[in-house]
């Protein structure tokens, strides 16, 4: 018991029932929170789903009050790869929901330090994911719209609760919002597709249902050229390639999925999906048979998404400044100007502010900042000087 707090780790599934249920009671009342499916976020927590158990661990808790009712939860996690890319050996916390309550708030995080420090960590980040950035990442500060399919929602008072503790603001990720209307585009976007479209060796097509093989090998081809540089992102393996795109393949829509190429080789993509919290938010986070059946006809036959996601859009370097991401960005609208794509929104998720060029494109096509959320960082040797996240 500390300041009438009990911390708990989630082992039973008792435990787990309450670390998942908690949230909808905190945020009742909250119609732009949309609970995540529950096992969307167990998968993160079994190593026999998360491959950074291979050379990671994690654990979770909750914290009760003196009446025994849940009032916040928490989790800790490390990886060996990623928490060397840094300046200091550095994990993450994440999952962190709590009541308006810095002592409470403390204590979770305190939990976090101390299992960090027992696994020679120096630094912990948070909120964060054991897995994908793109994935239950930042804590929002502002912008405090319903969110795209995993992806957080929290309280606007969780900024000052790590910011009180002594969490800095490592770097902001924006989510850009972009209406498709054809003929809106920059008259720079047209200027450089057209441009492009006069050399015969480039192309551009979509995704091709029927072959996922190829997509997963040329998108891996592009992603270790274009993402492996950045700051604790890994190069990717065949087989997580294949397992991307075999997650994906009952969600899919082709037309979402655009890949270019020079005489044949891959060299950019822009991977968009249907925003399934549209529908999801009606499912409490369980995804039973019924709620599945739910899910494919409002997506397949109602087509009850209108709104897409930008997941990630990258260009091997060679090929960045020659019109290719614009060549992209006018086929897709192409596609959108002959119909049948019922979408009327794009939501640009994560967009570092360590990536100018990128935050630069999205404005030309017509981007503005819709969110904003905060990875931020705390360091345990507080005499340490704190450097903020740097941009490539």
């Amino acid at each position: 018991m500390e300041n009438n707090f009990a911390l708990k780790e989630v082992k039973r599934k008792k435990d787990i029932k309450r670390f998942l249920d908690f949230p909808a009671t905190l945020y009742k009342g909250k119609t732009n929170w949309i609970r995540p499916l529950d096992g969307d976020i167990e998968k993160v927590f079994d190593p026999k789903k998360n491959k950074l158990f291979k050379k990671g661990k994690a654990v979770r808790w909750i914290l009760t009050d003196k009446d025994s009712k849940v009032v916040g939860r928490i989790a800790a996690f490390y990886d060996e790869r990623s928490a060397h890319k840094n300046d200091q050996p550095t994990g993450g916390c994440g999952f962190f929901d709590c009541v308006n309550n810095q002592q409470a708030a403390n204590t979770l995080f305190n939990a976090a330090k101390k299992w960090l420090v027992k696994k020679g960590m120096e630094a912990m980040d948070g909120p964060i994911n054991f897995g994908p950035r793109d994935h239950f990442w930042g804590c929002l500060y502002e912008g405090f719209y319903e969110p795209v399919y995993k992806m957080p929602f929290n309280h606007k008072y969780y900024n000052n609760l790590f910011e009180s503790y002594g969490f800095r603001d490592f770097f902001k990720q924006y989510t850009f919002h972009i209406p498709f209307i054809p003929g809106k585009l920059h008259p720079v976007i047209y200027e450089k597709a057209i441009r492009l479209s006069r050399e015969a060796k480039y192309t551009f097509r979509n995704h091709d249902t029927k072959n996922p093989e190829r997509s997963a090998s040329d998108f891996l081809k592009i992603f270790n050229a274009a993402w492996a540089k950045f700051p604790g992102v890994s190069m990717m393996r065949k087989a997580q390639a294949k397992a991307m795109f075999n997650a994906m393949k009952k969600v899919i829509d082709p037309k979402l999925i655009i890949f270019g190429y020079y005489e044949d080789k891959p060299i950019a993509f822009f991977i968009m999906m249907p925003d399934l919290y549209q529908i999801i938010r009606n499912f409490n986070g369980k995804f039973h048979f019924f709620n599945k059946l739910r899910l494919m006809f409002q997506l397949k036959v109602m087509k009850v998404c209108t709104r897409a996601i930008g997941l990630i859009f990258g260009v091997v370097p060679e090929f960045q400044g020659k019109g290719v991401a614009e060549g992209m960005i006018v086929f897709f609208e192409d596609e959108v100007r002959k119909g049948g794509i019922n979408y009327t929104d794009l939501e640009m998720n994560w967009i570092g502010e360590f990536n100018p060029k990128m935050i630069k494109l999205v404005k030309q096509i017509g981007g503005k900042v819709r969110k904003t959320h905060i990875t931020y960082r705390y360091l345990f040797d507080r005499e340490k000087e704190f450097v903020r996240g740097k941009v490539i």
